[in-house]
């Protein structure tokens, strides 16, 4: 292939319903760290000004420890920039989209939310949660006479919804609403996720019907409004707000409550506040554990002597789950700005660039990982960057990784080996590594 077929593979959403372009990548970091990219007007997405892609280990980690001069809060963290200067504004109050040091309070109350104690309370939630999904899928396929499910919609997808909802105080008949926001949000790129039928309104509570009623309309021309702005998820933000203002009157035992509650340097979370961080759990905390949980399986599957190892010695797995995070990042990038003329890994940057730090090519860094593209459980040291690095590092890396251990523990005890029984069907986005399907028998 070409350079420009190399960087258009790079950066067109539907290469990814085959899988990361790999081979692409390589031959692309080989040549420079760090590689021009255009966006031309593709799959339904407008032209765009071109953006520095960052391939290596080295240089991603460079953007990433700098805000000062790669700002998460001067165009987003995405790679198309908000159209209007008010949904800019907007998205800058979100703490994925600050700088310190207003990212930093933000972090600071949100850590003091997720205390010890909080969050060891979750973990035999989780592993019920995560036991009683396995086997339910596996007592309807006996039923049914197969075993056969779909691991995304027939088992997985509920795990990471229950846990948020435990985190966000969501009751349980409004978790149906997590599945909608989130699909809503994805199906920017992929129509298959663009409306969701999980949630019912006659079963959920006052507050969600009546966040229900800012639920956007299509305009004149049958267009939706951009999910990723305040008109297109109206609905959520109104929710948001009333669970802030109850929670606030009567505080619980949840991660909301203390959230609320918390203090750092003398100042309290505004509703405002609150609610893009809402946004942040129910949508970022959802599809990346809903993609990557998939993503791992999916991986053992086709490294049948590493899935067979993990069955015998299940002690391997604390380790195996971070390689397999490092092979399957449910991220493919970030985007930041640069905010002056800077030179990266030889690279001349101009201000007002545009530079996406990508974590699929990162991880597997010849200069970092030996034999980077073979799945080793067995690597003493890792150091991938699915949970980024620097100030924005994840700070649900440890509900991430427990949520992982233990729904693959679970299919590892009530399902043994299992084995494809159709086609993976791959999430078309350039943003998420995902899958839509993995119906597999055993």
């Amino acid at each position: 292939m070409s350079h420009a077929d190399d960087v258009l593979a790079l950066y067109d959403s539907a290469t990814y319903t085959t899988g990361v372009p790999h081979a692409a990548i390589d031959r692309l970091r080989a040549d420079s760290p760090v590689v021009w990219v255009p966006e031309p007007a593709l799959n339904g997405w407008p032209e765009g000004s071109g953006y520095w892609a960052v391939l290596t280990h080295g240089a991603v980690k460079e953007v990433l420890r700098t805000p000062e001069v790669f700002s998460s809060h001067e165009g987003g963290t995405q790679l198309r920039t908000p159209g209007t200067a008010d949904d800019l504004h907007f998205v800058r109050q979100m703490m994925l989209n600050q700088d310190p040091p207003e990212h930093s309070r933000l972090r600071g109350l949100l850590v003091k939310a997720f205390i010890p104690r909080a969050v060891a309370a979750l973990e035999a939630a989780i592993a019920e949660r995560s036991r009683s999904l396995v086997a339910d899928a596996v007592a309807r396929a006996d039923a049914a006479g197969h075993r056969e499910v779909d691991l995304v919609s027939d088992v997985v997808g509920d795990l990471p919804v229950a846990v948020l909802a435990e985190v966000l105080g969501v009751p349980p008949e409004d978790r149906g609403l997590l599945y909608d926001w989130s699909n809503r949000v994805i199906g920017y790129q992929d129509s298959d996720y663009a409306s969701s039928a999980a949630f019912d309104p006659d079963l959920g509570t006052d507050m969600a019907r009546a966040a229900l009623a800012q639920r956007p309309r299509p305009g004149a021309d049958g267009s939706m409004p951009d999910p990723r702005t305040r008109a297109g998820l109206a609905d959520l933000y109104a929710y948001a707000h009333s669970l802030a203002e109850y929670r606030r009157a009567e505080p619980g035992d949840d991660i909301v409550s203390l959230l609320l509650q918390a203090t750092y340097e003398g100042t309290t979370l505004s509703n405002a506040e609150f609610e893009g961080l809402f946004f942040l759990f129910a949508v970022a905390g959802n599809e990346t554990l809903r993609n990557g949980i998939p993503g791992a399986m999916l991986t053992l599957i086709e490294h049948p002597a590493v899935y067979e190892r993990l069955l015998a010695d299940p002690d391997r797995l604390p380790a195996a789950v971070d390689e397999l995070l490092r092979f399957w990042p449910p991220v493919i990038h970030f985007r930041r700005t640069a905010v002056r003329d800077v030179e990266l890994a030889g690279q001349s940057i101009a201000a007002g660039d545009k530079v996406a730090v990508y974590h699929v090519a990162a991880n597997r860094d010849p200069a970092v990982f030996t034999e980077p593209h073979t799945l080793d459980i067995d690597r003493t040291t890792n150091d991938h960057v699915t949970f980024g690095f620097g100030p924005h590092f994840c700070i649900g890396s440890h509900l991430a990784r427990l949520q992982m251990r233990s729904m693959l523990g679970e299919i590892f005890t009530q399902m043994g080996q299992v084995r494809l029984a159709g086609e993976p069907v791959r999430l078309q986005s350039n943003f998420q590594q995902g899958l839509k399907s993995l119906r597999v028998a055993w």
